[in-house]
C-alpha cells in the first residue's frame, strides 16, 4: 500500500485538497495508512473511529431509522457517515467505511467481508459494496487499499 500512499499524498498536496475518513470495521487503519507519510498534516484533516451504531449516531448524525431499516453495514449509512464526516470537518474529500471484518458477526445476507464504503470529492457522493475473502486482517487489508485505489482513481 506504500505506493498508493505515496501517490495520494502526492495528488492531495498538489492539489492541496484535505481528507478526512470515518471508518468502523478497519479500526483506524485507513486513517493510519494515511498518515504514514511524512507531511500528511498538509492533507490530513481528521479521522473518526465509530465502531459502535451509537457512535455513528451520535458523532456522525447517522438515523438510527437507517441502521434500523439497512443495518450499519449498507451503502444508505455509509452515505450518511459520509454526509456526516462532511459537515464536521474541512475536507475537500471523505472516505467512510463500514463492514464485516469478521471471523464473527456475519449473516447469509451480509456475509463476513461485506465492506461498505462512502465517498465524497469536489460534491461528488458515491457509494460501493465489496466482498472481501479471507482473515480479519485479510479484509482490512483490502478494505483501505480499495478506498485508497478508489480515491486515486477519481483524480
Amino acid at each position: 500500500m506504500s505506493e498508493k500512499n505515496q501517490i495520494l499524498a502526492k495528488l492531495l498536496t498538489d492539489n492541496r485538497l484535505k481528507i478526512s475518513v470515518a471508518e468502523s470495521c478497519t479500526g483506524g487503519a485507513l486513517a493510519s495508512a494515511l498518515t504514514s507519510i511524512s507531511g500528511a498534516s498538509n492533507y490530513f484533516d481528521r479521522g473518526y473511529i465509530v465502531y459502535s451504531n451509537e457512535s455513528k449516531i451520535d458523532t456522525l448524525n447517522v438515523n438510527s431509522k437507517t441502521i434500523s431499516a439497512e443495518g450499519a453495514v449498507s451503502e444508505m449509512v455509509a452515505l450518511e457517515m459520509a454526509n456526516g464526516v462532511f459537515s464536521k470537518s474541512f475536507a475537500d474529500i471523505v472516505v467512510v467505511i463500514t463492514g464485516i471484518a469478521g471471523p464473527a458477526g456475519g449473516s447469509k445476507e451480509k456475509p463476513v467481508g461485506t465492506v461498505c464504503f462512502g465517498f465524497i470529492l469536489k460534491g461528488k457522493i458515491s457509494t460501493h459494496t465489496k466482498f472481501f475473502q479471507g482473515c480479519r486482517e485479510d479484509v482490512v487489508n483490502q478494505s483501505v487499499s480499495f478506498a485508497l485505489h478508489h480515491i486515486i482513481s477519481l483524480f
